[in-house]
C-alpha cells in the first residue's frame, strides 16, 4: 500500500518556493521559514501569491509531487504534474468505456451508489449522536429510496437526476446536523461560485482540497482524471477526479466541516463578505481548516474491501487502484468506498 506522505499548504502570502538539493525551502522576505524533504511529500497546494521556482517544479514532476494553484480564497486554478505514468493500455481501456455509456453506467452507478449510502450512514449517525430530527429522519428515508432506484438503473442521464435529487434532499436537511452555531452557519441551499454563506464557503474550500487528493490519486496508478464517467468530459474539467471523490464528500469533507462547526474550533468572525455577496474565509480560519482537514487525513480506519486499516488520506489511493484493477479486468465490478 502506497506510504501516507504530508500535503504541504502553503497559505502566506508572498513565500517563495525553491528546490535546495533534495529539498524544497520556503522563503519569506528573503528567509528561510521551511524546509522539507521532497520524498517526504505527496503534494503541494499554493493559496494566491505563492511562487514557485521552475527547478522545484521540475523536481516535484520528477518525483510525481502534483503542485496546485489556488486562489486565496481556495478557487482552483491551475495544476502542475510531471510526464504521464503508467500503463497506455489502461488509459486506453479507461477511455473506451467512457465512449460507451452502456459501459459507463456501471462504473457511474458505483459512484452514486457510495455517495447516497455514505451520505445516508453520516446522517444516521447524526440522529444517533444528537436525537430525532424530523429533516434528518426524511431525508435518510428519502436516501434509502434512491438507493434502491439507483441499483437497476443503466442510464447515466436518469443516475444523474436520482444522484441531484438525493443531494437536494441531503443538504435540504443538513442543518440538522449542525448542534452548534446554528444561526452563523446555516444551509440556505447549496451555493458555489460564488458561495453565498460561510457554510457554503467552509464546503466548497473542502471539496477543493478533496478534489485535489482524487486527482493525485489518479494520476499515481496512471488513470487520466480528465476522463470520467458520472460527470460529464468538459475541457479543463477533472470529470474522473469528481466522480471519484463523490464517495467521500459527506465521509471526509462534510465531517470535517461538521466537526470545526459543533466544536467551536471556527465562529463566523472568520469569514469576510464582499459587495457581490460572496462570502470567503479569513486566513486564521483557512489555516485551521487546513489543521483539520490534514489531521482528519491521519486517522486509520477498516478498509470494507481490501479488509485491511489503512488511513483515512490514503483512501482515494485505495479507490483509485481498485478502479484501474477493474478496468484491467482484475475485478468483475468496481467496489466503492462505504462507510460502516
Amino acid at each position: 500500500m502506497k506510504k501516507l506522505l504530508n500535503t504541504l499548504y502553503v497559505s502566506t502570502q508572498g513565500v517563495y518556493l525553491h528546490r535546495e538539493g533534495e529539498t524544497v525551502v520556503a522563503m519569506l522576505d528573503r528567509e528561510p521559514k521551511l524546509r522539507l524533504p521532497i520524498h517526504t511529500l505527496s503534494g503541494i497546494v499554493c493559496f494566491g501569491n505563492v511562487l514557485c521556482s521552475p527547478f522545484l517544479l521540475g523536481l516535484c514532476g520528477e518525483r510525481g509531487v502534483q503542485v496546485s494553484f489556488l486562489t486565496e480564497h481556495g478557487r482552483f486554478l491551475a495544476r502542475v504534474s510531471g510526464p504521464v505514468s503508467g500503463n497506455v493500455l489502461l488509459r486506453r481501456e479507461q477511455m473506451r468505456r467512457a465512449d460507451d455509456p452502456g459501459r459507463a453506467a456501471p462504473i457511474a452507478r458505483s459512484f452514486v451508489l457510495g455517495k447516497l449510502a455514505n451520505s445516508r450512514t453520516v446522517m444516521q449517525r447524526a440522529l444517533r449522536d444528537h436525537g430525532e430530527h424530523a429533516a434528518l429522519s426524511a431525508a435518510v428515508d428519502t436516501l434509502a429510496g434512491a438507493i434502491r432506484r439507483a441499483k437497476s438503473v443503466d442510464n447515466l442521464d436518469v443516475l444523474r437526476g436520482i444522484e441531484g435529487e438525493a443531494a437536494t434532499a441531503y443538504f435540504g436537511a443538513f442543518d440538522g446536523m449542525i448542534v452548534s452555531q446554528r444561526e452563523c452557519f446555516r444551509m440556505e441551499g447549496r451555493s458555489r461560485r460564488p458561495p453565498l454563506d460561510p457554510l457554503n464557503a467552509l464546503l466548497s474550500f473542502l471539496y477543493t482540497l478533496l478534489a485535489h487528493d482524487c486527482a493525485a490519486a489518479l494520476e499515481g496508478v496512471g488513470l487520466d482524471p480528465q476522463t470520467g464517467y458520472l460527470h460529464a468530459l468538459r475541457p479543463g474539467r477533472s470529470s474522473l477526479a469528481l466522480d471519484l471523490m463523490e464517495e467521500f464528500r459527506s465521509v471526509l469533507a462534510d465531517r470535517v466541516a461538521l466537526s470545526l462547526i459543533n466544536l467551536n474550533q471556527i465562529d463566523a468572525r472568520g469569514f469576510t463578505t464582499s459587495e457581490s455577496g460572496a462570502v470567503t474565509m479569513k486566513e486564521d480560519v483557512r489555516k485551521s481548516v487546513l489543521k483539520a482537514w490534514q489531521q482528519k487525513k491521519q486517522e486509520t480506519l477498516q478498509h470494507p474491501f481490501l479488509e485491511q486499516k489503512i488511513e483515512v488520506g490514503l483512501l482515494p489511493h485505495a479507490q483509485a487502484m481498485l478502479l484501474a484493477r477493474f478496468l484491467r479486468g482484475d475485478l468483475d465490478a468496481y467496489p466503492p468506498f462505504l462507510l460502516r
